[in-house]
């Protein structure tokens, strides 16, 4: 899209400050906010949504539009004070509950709150991350789906916009995903640096001499430099950075926070604090705006966005024919976009991958670790979901994640359904979360348990957007071995089963590995994390009562006992064929016990009370066995029970040393347990 013609500079310098003055008095009211970003940027933010910026306010999903991304998310009122002017649904009653409950104003952007936000930000650099994965998802989809050979016409020809500000580009996330962006040359990304050299503490100069632009340059990108007050410097750039094609581009914004404000302006007093009431009179006086009434939108403004949305119509419209003359030529083509859009589900997912999974009563399992089993699976759903896409941080070989069928995306090639992310953990996972904002892709990550330390951020992010997003961890426990402790998951399943609208799933064979997955691609509410083994685990033997459907409730009962004290042994992942193990050894030493398989204590924790009963009966003694921290399983086992695992860190050596070294063996258990009984 080339710009439009320059806007009348009064009228021009009329919406800026009207933008600017929005969020100073929203701050205002709020008595809590971050003026000093929106007063320095409204100029810069209102020369990209009124001159390049393609979008429908009528219609905030429509999926032609480009996107922008505040990754500075402190300075909501910007774009909060955008979305009101160009006529989404976010009336001005909405800014003046700016931070108050309920409000769909904020501190923070929130997707899915607020129409017109395209990604949750706030934590710094997030919003970088999330941009490059929607850039990448562009290129994928036009890669997959554009049809130059007849008239050129794409669905994946939009762009993406991103405003950050030091802090982003401080915090190390930024670093990775700038790094990835490069590489990949994502010519559709273009951000905007919000450089105003202040941060909360004061002048960035006590804690970061880095020469971003050089490091930018370092990357692959086009960097290009701006005044953020002087529209014309802006608009030159972002004309240059929309006609670059083979990188992505940064444009230093040189800018002044708190801009207008006669004592704060360039102070850390204008960053994360309301101006008060003398210094926002001083501010409107400096800068020629009324002082009164707050929240004043001159007619001369509404107007002007009334123009600018019969352009963006215009814009909408011509987007549309485009895709009615794409869908009549190409029918069969544009139909696959539609379904891929939709993220459409084949219904019984989970049943179907575990028709063909070893483990079903009365087939043969097999033994194998489950990354392995993993690996198979994936091949069957990546047949049945045409969106699914994924990689690891350099570990593909190790997590078995690769889509055997597809190539790898790559800066000239973007078709493929593999990434390398290299190792960068958390900006793999914020990327990923931008594939999935972007619409239409499933994407999958890969690393080992451990390093979700590396990437919780994101991965908290994703679930409080309500991402479908998949993360495979593979390495589980202290039983990978020989790496030792620093590789070694304790602590992280009980950490991350913390996370709200997180589910964590722990399979113990191929069975339970398919419907983790299943249970993933059916998920659309939220991101699902599936922790795998190393090490190759039994196979397992289920009774003859035993449903496909069980496996949706999150645990599943795997041997039975008709006495009426009997101990239940409660486990996950390779933990459930020692408590097998154990319990053949407690029954011939006469002691009744029952084993359930738990891979989702979340969802188990969600069903009927019949069936937990059924599964757990009450009143019942309960041991739990996990390789982990045992903090967690206290509540289910009750005070009665008993909680084996491993509430220190690991060691290096040998799985099979190591279980015997933390008594996780079948011998090992079944002697606990004898000495414990008793008491119980």
């Amino acid at each position: 899209m080339s710009a439009p013609t320059r806007t009348d500079p009064s009228l021009a310098t009329l919406a800026a400050n009207c933008i600017r003055f929005l969020a100073v008095d929203a701050v205002e009211k709020a008595r809590s906010g971050h003026p000093g970003m929106p007063m320095g940027m409204a100029d810069a933010a209102y020369v990209l949504w009124s001159r390049f910026l393609r979008h429908d306010p009528s219609d905030p999903a429509w999926p032609g539009r480009d996107r922008f991304v505040l990754s500075a998310g402190h300075g909501s009122m910007l774009l909060y004070s955008l979305l009101h002017l160009s006529g989404y649904d976010l009336p001005m009653d909405e800014l003046k509950r700016f931070r108050q409950l309920g409000s769909r104003t904020p501190g923070h952007p929130e997707y899915g709150h607020t129409a017109g936000v395209e990604t949750t930000t706030g934590p710094l650099g997030q919003g970088i991350g999330n941009a490059v994965g929607m850039a990448l998802a562009a290129r994928m989809e036009d890669a997959r789906f554009g049809d130059a050979g007849r008239g050129g016409f794409s669905p994946g020809t939009h762009r993406v916009f991103a405003i950050a500000g030091d802090g982003c580009l401080m915090e190390g996330i930024s670093h990775e995903a700038a790094s990835l962006a490069g590489h990949l040359q994502l010519g559709n990304l273009t951000v905007m640096y919000d450089d105003n050299r202040i941060t909360i503490d004061g002048s960035t100069s006590i804690a970061w001499s880095d020469d971003t632009a050089k490091r930018f340059e370092a990357y692959g990108w086009q960097v290009l430099r701006a005044d953020a007050n002087d529209r014309d410097s802006v608009a030159s750039a972002l004309e240059q950075a929309t006609a670059q094609s083979a990188r992505p581009t940064l444009i230093v914004c040189k800018s002044h926070i708190g801009y207008g404000a006669p004592h704060k302006q360039d102070t850390a007093h204008a960053h994360g604090e309301p101006l008060g009431p003398e210094e926002t009179l001083a501010a409107k006086r400096a800068l020629g705006w009324p002082e009164s009434p707050a929240f004043l939108v001159p007619d001369e403004v509404r107007a002007h966005f009334d123009e600018l949305r019969q352009r963006w119509a215009k814009e909408r419209a011509e987007w549309d024919a485009a895709l009615a003359r794409w869908r009549a030529a190409d029918p069969a083509r544009a139909e696959r976009w539609t379904s891929f859009r939709e993220r459409r589900v084949p219904s019984g997912l989970v049943e179907r991958l575990c028709a063909s999974a070893p483990g079903a009563p009365g087939e043969a399992g097999s033994a194998a670790a489950t990354r392995v089993h993993g690996q198979a699976v994936i091949q069957q759903a990546a047949a049945l979901l045409p969106g699914l896409v994924g990689g690891s941080a350099d570990l593909e070989a190790s997590t078995r994640t690769k889509i055997a069928d597809s190539g790898y995306v790559a800066a000239k090639d973007f078709s493929g359904r593999n990434l390398h992310f290299g190792v960068r953990e958390h900006a793999m996972t914020a990327v990923a979360s931008g594939l999935a904002l972007s619409g239409g892709w499933i994407p999958f990550t890969a690393s080992f348990l451990t390093f979700t330390d590396y990437a919780r951020p994101s991965i908290r992010l994703a679930a409080l957007m309500k991402l479908r997003v998949i993360f495979a961890y593979t390495h589980d426990s202290i039983f990978l071995g020989e790496d030792g402790p620093t590789h070694q998951s304790v602590e992280h399943l009980a950490a991350l089963r913390l996370i709200p609208n997180l589910l964590v799933i722990r399979p113990a064979d191929g069975l339970e590995t398919a419907a983790a997955w299943g249970l993933a691609l059916e998920r659309a509410e939220g991101p699902t994390l599936i922790a795998l083994s190393r090490q190759t685990l039994p196979a397992l033997s289920r009774p003859a009562a035993f449903s496909a459907a069980d496996l949706r409730r999150g645990a599943s009962l795997l041997r039975d006992s008709n006495e009426r004290d009997a101990i239940t042994l409660i486990a996950t992942g390779s933990e459930v064929g020692v408590a097998v193990d154990a319990a053949e050894r407690l029954a011939t030493a006469g002691l009744a016990t029952r084993v359930v398989s738990m891979p989702a204590p979340q969802v188990f924790a969600q069903q009927d009370e019949a069936w937990r009963r059924q599964l757990l009966p009450p009143g019942g003694r309960r041991v739990s066995i996990e390789a982990g921290v045992t903090d967690g399983w206290h509540a289910l086992v009750g005070e009665r029970g008993l909680t084996l695992g491993v509430d220190r860190y690991g060691e290096s050596a040998p799985a099979e040393v190591l279980a015997a070294h933390f008594g996780l063996t079948g011998e090992a258990v079944a002697k606990r347990v004898r000495e414990w009984a008793p008491r119980a």
